[in-house]
């Protein structure tokens, strides 16, 4: 086996490249489950599988202290067609690994070798391969299965990469990083009839129309100004001729949060304009509201840990100024047990022009040069909290 990093390099990045090559969905994580599973066994680590569906915990004791903690990496792709053209781009028609998941699963097999091999700790170290946390909740689903009440875990970290800061720069904050993720889906019913005829026939489509406009004055009018969160609509389908006014439009949207008063106040407003407008024009909607994923909140202690450990693997860490308003499952772990979530940068590095796409793009790719800063990373909030 490699003894250093840097002769440890050419194997991760080869594992890198072959699960991204063949990525895949939330909780059918069979092939990944498995090489991460069989990876951890020829290191030495005791491996538990099937742990929220497909799920790895890999456990590492050294010494004889009882402290414990978590190092959780995300391992399910996204249903994206991916458009890079590189030679380990996917083989699997409409998924790819358009969030660096595969990264993240690489740099924390590598933190379990280094680990394994230096042993400059006194506890109990729990490597956490995440499922499905692409909007499919694997986290709660782990939470849900016993993962802190079977591996207990005092601190409990995770990381991301992040294509908006240079390559080896790293970042947290304390209290809200990601926001709180709602979806919304709003049915419009009237009756339908042709087009000809609007007098006669409750208009869907128009009352679909108003509340588009409405809905996007709820944060500027009625969500205090200090506050901060989103609505967006992004969806909106109905009709199918020219002639025809239809019987039922669709609209769908995003809201994001940080505060669960803010969300509260958002998710009554969005029902009282619908059911305002739908009054006035007569027809009816079905408000289905679904608030799938909290806020993710570090823990102040921990994420002023977190820092100073970044800031001895890296020049350049600091504290995010504001938190981002994508969302993370890891919010889940974090209700569970205190802890923190870090960004490292992935700016375009080394040649790899895909790596500074964002993330989510169908031209995205994981920077291979950072995975020798995410495995310190992993390593020294270990090495830091179980000190021996």
């Amino acid at each position: 086996m490699p003894d250093t990093l840097s002769d440890l390099l050419p194997a991760l990045v080869a594992f890198r490249r072959d699960i991204h090559a063949h990525p895949e969905l939330g909780f059918k994580e069979h092939r990944t489950a498995a090489l991460v599973a069989t990876a951890l066994k020829g290191i030495g680590l005791e491996v538990h599988e099937g742990i929220g569906g497909t799920g790895v915990v890999g456990v590492l004791r050294a010494g004889s202290s009882d402290r414990t903690i978590g190092l959780r990496a995300d391992m399910d792709a996204l249903p994206i067609q991916e458009a890079t053209g590189l030679p380990h781009a996917s083989t699997h028609p409409g998924i790819f690994h358009g969030c660096g998941h595969d990264g993240h699963t690489t740099m924390l097999l590598g933190a379990a070798r280094h680990l394994a091999r230096t042993r400059n700790f006194d506890g109990t170290v729990n490597f956490i391969f995440q499922p499905a946390e692409e909007g499919l909740g694997g986290a709660r689903e782990m939470v849900k299965d016993g993962l802190f009440d079977r591996f207990p875990c005092q601190r409990v970290f995770a990381l991301h990469n992040w294509p908006d800061l240079p390559a080896h720069h790293v970042a947290t904050r304390p209290g809200p990083i990601m926001a709180a993720a709602d979806k919304f889906e709003i049915v419009v019913k009237g009756k339908g009839g042709h087009a000809a005829m609007p007098h006669v026939t409750p208009d869907a489509i128009l009352a679909a129309s108003e509340m588009v406009g409405q809905l996007n004055t709820i944060i500027a009018r009625r969500i205090p100004p200090m506050a901060t969160a989103v609505l967006s609509v992004t969806r909106i389908a109905g009709g199918h001729a020219h002639n025809v006014i239809p019987a039922a439009v669709t609209l769908g949207g995003t809201v994001r949060s940080f505060d669960p008063a803010i969300q509260d106040r958002i998710e009554a407003s969005l029902r009282q304009v619908v059911e305002g407008v739908a009054l006035a024009h007569g027809v009816t909607a079905e408000i289905v509201y679904d608030r799938y994923y909290p806020a993710t909140i570090n823990d102040a202690e921990a994420a002023a840990a977190a820092l100073a450990v970044a800031a001895t693997v890296s020049p350049h860490a600091f504290t995010a100024p504001e938190p981002a308003f994508t969302s993370e499952d890891f919010a889940f772990m974090l209700q569970a047990t205190r802890g923190a979530y870090l960004w490292l940068g992935q700016g375009a590095d080394h040649g790899q022009s895909a790596c500074g796409s964002p993330l989510h793009h169908p031209h995205y790719d994981f920077n291979d040069a950072i995975i020798p800063t995410g495995i310190r990373l992993h390593a020294g909030l270990v090495e830091a909290h179980l000190r021996a």
